[in-house]
């Protein structure tokens, strides 16, 4: 430490507090007040003691004690504020340059911060504060805070940012109480005064909220303090910049009708005067830069609007040459429904008259033959026609269904044929590819080395170890040489019989897929001729015995009553009464088998 014209006050204080405890700390540091305060002093000699303070680390010891709880302290608040006093005015002033970066960026805005939470604190006791008394001596602490924070800003202009972007400072603003509340405005007047270009450099986040809280100050008390502290602030910050007052307006819109409804005739009439000027004169401004942006509006619409009629009036003779094309296809579809509908209802007309001619003449005709029929043959003469009417009936219904079928089955048919051939060709391809694929070169195993072989020599031993071979004698070997020599006769004899039976399966699918190839490419019933019938006769005589005796049974059974078979007119085509093929079927060989 520099030892040469130190002060000897300055001295016998820094050997004191090193000597001393810590708690006895906070009143020698108040010594410093006075050493400070020495009226004999001139402006270089008070510079040369405040350079003493701070190299003797007495101005960092003012630190660390507001940075504890004061509450523990000798005097406790009283002592905190007259330290941040101390504080402030070893401050100002005060030259460094050994390290100045440590000083001004780190100690300075640390020494802030203090000062705004020691402020913090003194608020919220004013503000728990019941008596009188203890209400008073806060506020006078809080005050002299407060004072000590301006007065380091003065001396320190820089450090106006840190105090605006601090939430602290934002929190001591944002407060209900009248008097506390006068003192932060104030103290933001002062900060504006010593920097107002401070407002350029916070950010907007920073920015809007304390402009957020004069607004609602303004709103919500009718206090002429309280309104025109804040009307004194809003007016400093809008004479400030133009770029303000644009944000005051568009951010608040009802606020010049708030200040002059509320605030006018409270006293500060003069400064509410000029706030109103500027936020008229800005609202102007903007007006009538609205009103060139809607001119211009206006006119590039009627571009617009102009563009789009002459574009619509070169589409017209288009548009109606589409409109007339649709109007005639729209009437010629008219016209083709009505003649359409108009022929359907003259043809269900003439249906219905032929429908009325036909029965008329069927009725005549019944009527003729009852009257030629003896009168004991008309019973029997109406049975044989109602037997008639019903198998004309049945051979119609169940042709429909039969063709109906076929149908579907000709289409199942023709899908799977399509499927076989697809897969056939995919299985094809593949194989081909399968072929095609090249050989991997052979490539010679690498040789064991001696180590690796002994190792697995080792390992072969231990596994024959533990597990040995189970010794058997000539006669089981013999008698499971018999067995096994058994079996695989069986088993050939039975792969034998598998394939024999395999090949009759494949030659009767191969028989199966001919006749329904047959089948799907017969021509119609009325067009068969003598040669079409030679490709559906069966080559086998106890075959074509078995269909002509069906055939015949089938015939016996159409020739039946038609009261026989009431119940019978929606049976399947494949059922037949056993009663009437069970005689046939015991006569009938078919391969040997009875």
């Amino acid at each position: 430490l520099p030892m040469a014209a130190t002060d000897p006050q300055v001295l016998a204080l820094a050997a004191q507090i090193t000597e001393s405890k810590e708690q006895d700390i906070p009143l020698l540091l108040l010594k410093l007040k006075g050493i400070l305060s020495s009226s004999s002093l001139g402006c270089e000699e008070s510079n040369k003691i405040k350079q003493d303070i701070y190299d003797y680390g007495l101005t960092q010891y003012c630190l660390l004690v507001l940075k504890r709880d004061h509450s523990q302290l000798h005097g406790a608040w009283a002592t905190a504020a007259q330290l941040a006093e101390i504080l402030s005015h070893c401050c100002v002033g005060l030259e460094v340059k050994e390290d100045p970066e440590e000083f001004y960026k780190k100690f300075l805005p640390s020494a802030i911060d203090s000062l705004l939470v020691l402020g913090k604190r003194l608020q919220a006791r004013f503000i728990r504060a019941i008596k009188d008394k203890e209400k008073q001596d806060f506020l006078h602490w809080f005050q002299i805070v407060t004072d000590a924070i301006c007065w380091l800003l003065g001396g320190h202009i820089q450090l106006a940012a840190c105090v605006l972007q601090n939430d602290r400072f934002l929190q001591l603003l944002i407060t209900d109480d009248v008097e506390t509340a006068i003192i932060m405005m104030s103290v933001l007047h002062k900060i504006l005064r010593t920097n107002s270009s401070v407002l350029l450099q916070v950010e907007e986040e920073t920015l809007h909220p304390v402009l957020d809280e004069l607004v609602y100050k303004l709103s919500s008390t009718t206090n002429p303090a309280v309104g025109s502290a804040a009307t004194k602030l809003l007016l400093l910050v809008a004479k400030f910049c133009k770029q303000l007052v644009q944000l005051l307006t568009a951010r608040y819109k009802g606020l010049k009708g708030l200040l002059s409804k509320q605030w006018t005739g409270k006293g500060f009439d003069r400064e509410l005067n000029q706030l109103l000027d500027l936020l008229c004169l800005e609202q102007s401004d903007r007006r009538g830069e609205m009103q060139k942006q809607h001119q211009a509006a206006c006119i590039i619409q009627a571009g617009w609007r102009g563009f789009q009629t002459r574009k619509r009036l070169k589409k017209l003779p288009q548009a109606v040459i589409t409109l007339q094309r649709s109007f005639r296809a729209r009437r010629e579809q008219e016209l083709q429904h009505l003649t359409k509908q108009k022929e359907d209802e003259a043809l269900k007309l003439q249906m219905q008259l032929q429908r009325q001619r036909a029965m008329r003449l069927f009725h005549e005709r019944q009527l003729a033959l009852l009257e030629v029929v003896h009168a004991s043959q008309v019973n029997k003469y109406m049975e044989e026609m109602e037997e008639k009417s019903a198998l004309t009936i049945q051979r119609f219904w169940r042709g429909y269904r039969a063709r109906r079928i076929f149908h579907q089955q000709k289409q199942s048919l023709k899908e799977y044929k399509a499927a076989i051939i697809i897969q056939r060709a995919a299985c094809k391809f593949l194989e081909k590819r399968r072929r095609r694929r090249p050989l991997s070169p052979w490539k010679e195993p690498k040789g064991l080395t001696d180590e690796q072989r002994l190792a697995l020599q080792q390992k072969v031993d231990d596994y024959i170890k533990l597990h040995p071979a189970s010794q058997m004698s000539e006669e089981t070997s013999k008698e499971l040489h018999k067995q096994a020599q058994a079996k695989l006769a069986q088993f050939l004899l039975r792969s034998r019989l598998d394939q024999r039976a395999m090949q009759r399966r494949e030659a009767l699918v191969a028989q199966v897929n001919t006749d329904v190839e047959l089948l799907m490419n017969a021509p119609g019933l009325g067009e068969n001729t003598e040669k079409d019938l030679g490709a559906f006769m069966s080559r086998s005589i106890p075959i074509a015995t078995k269909a002509r005796q069906a055939h015949n049974t089938m015939l016996k059974y159409t020739r039946w009553p038609w009261w026989k078979k009431l119940g019978d007119e929606f049976m399947e085509d494949d059922v037949i009464p056993d009663d009437a093929i069970n005689t046939e079927l015991e006569t009938l060989f078919i391969g040997g088998r009875k």
